[in-house]
């Protein structure tokens, strides 16, 4: 999940973050991120299988603004006191 200069957040999959990441930068991945930066990753997390992924990205693009927050901040406390 990246967050825009404006704050928005952004979710996709991918098989290497660091690629997709500089990709964005760049210009080249979603249209819906370019002119948008600078881009900070909020969060990634390894999913088992291509299927998985794409559920879990369906679950969170259907949650509103403040329930995407609230997911990551669960998240956030639970990497937290593993």
């Amino acid at each position: 999940m990246l967050q825009t200069r404006r704050g928005t957040l952004y979710t996709g999959i991918t098989t290497d973050v660091e690629r997709r990441c500089a990709e964005h930068e760049a210009g080249r991945g979603a249209k819906a991120l370019r002119g948008k930066g600078p881009l900070v990753l909020m969060h990634w997390e390894w999913v088992g299988d291509h299927g998985d992924a794409l559920r879990l990205e369906a679950a969170i693009k259907r949650l509103s603004a403040l329930e995407k927050r609230r997911w990551l901040a669960a998240r956030s406390s639970a990497d937290a006191v593993r």
